[in-house]
């Protein structure tokens, strides 16, 4: 006979028929990881890379990038080599109409493309008058299994050059909102590790340090407490890192790790990291504010078939209903356009790019304040292109 309430017992048995289902999808999704093969067919020899402005800030910040792009690839472009596919309707206001996350005729564009180079975008939420829809970059990395968040810190003054792999589709994040609770009394929220999960990051992020002639590749855990999650990440990572023997590989605590970057007399000797979901979304802000702030970093979220590259920071509202959209700087944008660009084999174009990035925000970097009396995106834009 059980002391407790019923309606605590009738919540308990429905949270082990839901942690049951939990189990099972996530078994199985660790089975098709393991079995998937790329499927996409060969291209036709013309790179698509799709441009999707976004919300608020988007497409004045898409709009300086593109122009960029359009100077910097002018014979990728005459010949067909690559092309651009501006995508419209990825609004905040169309998506409220539609009442979904993605609309399917601005999905199906993007399927069109070989990658995608995306503003940011809004979340809304009930305060908008609207259905309450889940995040568009959440939506897009499930779609289309990107598992891979990218994003590079660099501070060659300091000798910070970091590159951060964070996997992007397990962790709290993959059940964030599916957790139980027991009455008034009771809150659990669940994590997920899978191998093949772990083990496509961890390949992916060696793969990158040989690839890039990086010498150490740092794991990043709390594998001392989450002893089943973060233990299997971590010992996944080791198992992989016995593959790649001329690479050196280290492993952490993530609450040490945040304080290792702000420490100068170690920081600098590190190169790439690999790091579960949470912990990586946390890190890489970190690491971010260190280089300048979030405006000044790129994103990228790479799968088997297809990427996405992205400024990694939100889409300035206030700016919009201020009046002051042009103030925005557009570096972190141009940033992922960078990325991109090493993405598809065009490495030359990318470190020009690059440079010309730098150059320009040693220049205009502290005028780019967004604010009314700050430098403009169309400025910045304009010093990019001298300098490419």
């Amino acid at each position: 006979m059980s002391n407790y309430p019923q309606e605590i017992e009738r919540d308990i048995e429905l949270a082990k028929e839901a942690f049951e289902a939990m189990l099972r999808e996530q078994y199985d999704r660790n089975a098709r990881i393991a079995e998937k093969a790329n499927t996409k067919a060969e291209g036709s020899g013309t790179c698509v890379v799709g441009l999707a402005p976004g919300d608020g800030i988007g497409p004045v910040i898409m709009d300086s990038t593109k122009e960029v792009l359009e100077k910097l690839l002018a014979e990728e472009l005459a010949s067909g080599a690559i092309a651009f596919k501006t995508i419209d309707g990825f609004t905040i206001e169309n998506r409220l109409a539609k009442g979904v996350t993605v609309p399917e005729e601005v999905l199906a564009e993007m399927e069109a493309c070989d990658v995608l180079l995306k503003g940011p975008t809004t979340t809304p939420n009930a305060a908008m008058g609207g259905k309450n829809l889940e995040s568009a970059n959440v939506f897009l990395r499930k779609y289309f299994d990107l598992y891979a968040n990218v994003r590079p810190v660099c501070l060659p003054e300091e000798g910070i050059d970091w590159t951060f792999f964070r996997e992007n589709t397990e962790g709290e994040y993959a059940l964030g909102s599916r957790g139980i609770r027991l009455g008034d009394a009771l809150s659990m929220d669940f994590k997920v590790t899978t191998y093949e999960g772990s083990r496509r990051i961890a390949k992916a992020a060696f793969d990158f340090a040989k690839n890039n002639g990086k010498k150490k590749v740092s794991v990043v855990t709390k594998a001392n407490i989450m002893k089943k999650t973060d233990g299997d990440f971590q010992g996944i990572c080791l198992e992989v890192a016995k593959d790649y023997p001329g690479i050196e590989v280290d492993t952490w605590f993530v609450d040490i790790m945040a304080a290792n970057l702000v420490n100068k007399d170690i920081r600098s000797g590190f190169e790439v990291f690999v790091l579960p979901n949470l912990y990586g979304d946390i890190i890489t802000d970190e690491a971010a504010q260190i280089q300048g702030g979030v405006g000044t970093a790129g994103s990228a979220n790479i799968g088997s078939d297809y990427a996405i590259f992205e400024a990694i920071h939100g889409s300035a509202p206030r700016m919009v209903e201020e009046g002051i959209a042009d103030r925005a700087n557009p570096a972190s944008l141009m940033t992922a356009a960078v990325m991109l660009l090493r993405h598809i084999g065009l490495g030359e174009k990318a470190s020009r790019l690059e440079s010309a990035i730098a150059a320009a925000d040693a220049k205009l970097g502290a005028k780019m304040t967004g604010l009314a009396d700050g430098g403009s995106c169309a400025e910045f834009a304009a010093e990019v292109m001298a300098n490419i």
